[in-house]
């Protein structure tokens, strides 16, 4: 097995780039998501060639835009999919006891018993947390990681979620979870470890069609076309990857969050979980973030047409997860204290179901008829064993002699950017420099937008642009 540095750089990636046009890799990886990163660090672990491009930045599509959360799967509970929600679990445990216990916490989510939370709703929200604490006993995940639920008081419930409306509150149910540091950053690291064991990681390098022993590709920086030779080949682009791969249909979603202060909410020190109106298997969330804001999220609205290359929110969700959220609020949040609001596009296999969120989150591994494997679906916390799935069908596809999969036991590199109060300073010029130097780092936006989560919240963006412009420059300069 090859072992490198973790570190990647504008400096590497021109070295590693000259290379894949002219010798063989094992497995190409397409797509520089989550998926894609896992798997890049799947079959690298197991001693396998690997080259990974990806047409932007690392985590540049919907691997950013997730609740940022390593969950055991409520929903799926509730709908009665009882195989994604062990999965997740087991997932779960392996993430936050293993693999990345320095990018995950617990987090409690207050499930509260208000007046707008019917009985029903109440009974199928306890019934599924029990649930879910049995499948977390079963992926063996100790109690210290992640509490048991339990009902909480009235009082209480108001400590956790301050601005909780008094009238009528009946106490709740709290529950644990895993929230990411963020969900970019998992991504990165993933990427970075998957490069000390020799991956090459080429961002900015788009493919333009698949075969079974390569790819044509194109480097988006000057232009130039070339072949690379590999193997095997897998599509991990999520919601592109029918446009590589024709013979499979993606009908993407439209997951939307939006971005509050946490004193909106009067600083709350648990997540909000509140079921849709009428529903016991939809829910809103209300997540505390460690930078002070709150992310309310989710929508599941169906995205049809082009995928664009940045999914755009709309006024009508954002009305929706306000209105929702203020069911149980004392005083609702109005528009415009929503800071920043984003949306990602879930890459759901069509499976004919009337609306997306009928559709299964299980994943799909498919071989296409011409000879690559395409990884699909499933979510952000079961990438390690979507990316497992891939390499074992594409091992088998095209007679690779690889052992097997090793990541679950495999913890991530856990170096990591000087830390600073990015609303106080903006970002520090030691921040700017390891993420040129150690993240490959190129532009303001891979900074703001993916390396930090700045970009988030326009006025926060506009403010630090100037700043991080120059930072960047002196940094990427230090590496001629």
């Amino acid at each position: 097995m090859t072992t490198d540095s973790p570190d990647l750089n504008v400096a590497r990636r021109a070295i590693e780039l000259s290379r894949s046009g002219s010798d063989t890799t094992d497995v190409l990886v397409v797509g520089g998501g989550i998926t894609g990163v896992g798997t890049a660090l799947d079959a690298a672990s197991r001693g396998l060639r690997v080259t990974l491009i990806e047409a932007e930045d690392l985590a540049f599509g919907t691997s950013r835009f997730s609740s940022k959360l390593v969950h055991g799967g409520l929903r799926y509970l509730a709908t009665g999919d009882i195989a994604t929600a062990e999965e997740s679990a087991r997932e779960r445990h392996l993430l936050m006891t293993v693999i990345a216990p320095h990018l995950i916490r617990p987090l409690g989510q207050l499930l509260p018993f208000s007046p707008s939370v019917s009985a029903r709703q109440r009974a199928a929200g306890v019934a599924g947390m029990t649930m879910g604490d049995l499948l977390r006993l079963r992926a063996r995940t100790p109690r210290r990681i992640l509490p048991a639920p339990h009902p909480v008081s009235a009082r209480t419930a108001r400590r956790l979620v301050p601005a909780l409306e008094a009238g009528g509150l009946r106490g709740g149910m709290l529950s644990y979870d895993g929230q990411l540091v963020d969900d970019a950053r998992l991504v990165v690291t993933v990427a970075r470890t998957a490069a000390s064991h020799g991956a090459r990681i080429l961002t900015r390098v788009r493919a333009l069609a698949l075969r079974a022993d390569g790819a044509t590709a194109e480097d988006a920086l000057t232009g130039e076309r070339f072949e690379i030779r590999a193997r095997s080949v897998i599509n991990a682009t999520g919601v592109w990857a029918g446009g590589l791969d024709p013979s499979i249909t993606v009908r993407p979603s439209r997951g939307t969050h939006i971005v509050l202060d946490g004193a909106a909410l009067g600083h709350p020190t648990a997540a909000l979980t509140i079921p849709h109106k009428g529903s016991i298997s939809r829910y809103v969330f209300a997540l505390p973030q460690q930078d002070g804001r709150v992310i309310v999220g989710l929508t599941d609205e169906e995205a049809s047409g082009p995928v664009p290359r940045v999914a755009d929110p709309t006024e009508s969700e954002i009305a929706f997860l306000l209105s929702t959220l203020g069911r149980v609020l004392a005083e609702p949040v109005r528009r415009e204290q929503v800071r920043g609001a984003f949306a990602g596009l879930r890459p759901l296999v069509d499976t004919g179901a009337q609306a997306t969120a009928d559709i299964s989150r299980r994943h799909l591994v498919a071989a296409a008829d011409e000879g690559f494997v395409t990884v699909l679906g499933g979510k952000l916390t079961t990438y390690r064993r979507m990316a497992e799935d891939a390499v074992d069908l594409a091992s088998t596809v095209r007679g690779l002699s690889a052992p097997a999969s090793r990541t679950s036991s495999v913890r991530l590199t856990d170096t990591a950017p000087p830390k600073t109060d990015q609303r106080d300073e903006s970002i520090s010029r030691a921040q700017v420099e390891f993420m040129v130097r150690a993240e490959g780092a190129m532009t303001v936006d891979d900074v703001l937008d993916r390396r930090t989560r700045i970009g988030l919240v326009r006025s926060d963006r506009d403010a630090a642009a100037p700043r991080v412009d120059a930072l960047l420059r002196e940094a990427l300069d230090s590496l001629d």
